[in-house]
């Protein structure tokens, strides 16, 4: 069987590369940029005809499955891949999964959009290009969803968990921190969620998830 993810570690396909090196799932990492065309090759349309990295492709003994979308992808990943041994960073029971499935849809449609904004606008396009109110209005309205992770955060706390759906990380950390961590350049936002901040620099941390973001 050979795993095959397609993309580069300074896009959204950080998040199944973060997951299969968190479980150390060997894999053929090809290397495909958004831009320069490599999306729009006839070979990687037959893959994803959408033109978006990431892409996996797993050859299984009952033939290959293919999955699109950055949270698609790192969920498969965990799901098929991992061990539910309560130790990986796989769910380990329903609960668990439930976790994994709420808050990676969660960030897609609550968190990325804006925090995507704040990135782009206060850190990654050209300054000259760079439009300060944009940013502002992004962060004016991320404070709601960053209230309901903050919320919670503490909740887990509370129990004794450090992370999101466990006392350890989980795919579920990858998907929402592999967001969540656009909004970094914000400081002053994040330093207004202590929780959100402390567990956010914890999974940045992590060797797993510098490795996946070197990957070209």
């Amino acid at each position: 069987m050979t795993l095959k993810i397609y993309g580069i570690g300074a896009s959204r396909a950080v998040r199944p590369l973060w997951t299969a090196l968190e479980l150390g799932v060997p894999f053929e990492h090809i290397a495909t940029p958004y831009a320069g065309g490599a999306t729009r090759t006839p070979e990687f349309l037959a893959i994803n005809p959408n033109g978006h990295i990431p892409a996996v492709v797993d050859e299984r003994p009952e033939g290959a499955v293919t999955v699109w979308e950055s949270m698609a992808c790192a969920l498969y990943i965990a799901r098929v891949h991992g061990q539910a041994d309560g130790l990986s960073i796989a769910p380990a029971n329903a609960r668990e999964e439930a976790e994994a499935l709420r808050w990676g849809f969660w960030t897609v449609s609550e968190l990325e959009k804006d925090a995507l904004t704040v990135l782009m606008h206060r850190m990654v396009m050209p300054e000259a290009q760079r439009k300060p109110e944009l940013a502002d209005q992004a962060e004016s309205r991320i404070k709601v969803p960053l209230a309901v992770l903050e919320e919670h955060l503490q909740a887990q706390h509370t129990k004794g968990e450090a992370y999101l759906a466990a006392n350890r990380f989980t795919v579920a950390d990858v998907c929402v921190a592999s967001v969540a961590s656009w909004i970094r350049p914000a400081a002053g936002l994040l330093a207004q969620h202590p929780r959100v901040s402390a567990w956010l620099y914890a999974c940045a941390e992590r060797p797993a998830h510098k490795q996946a973001r070197g990957m070209k």
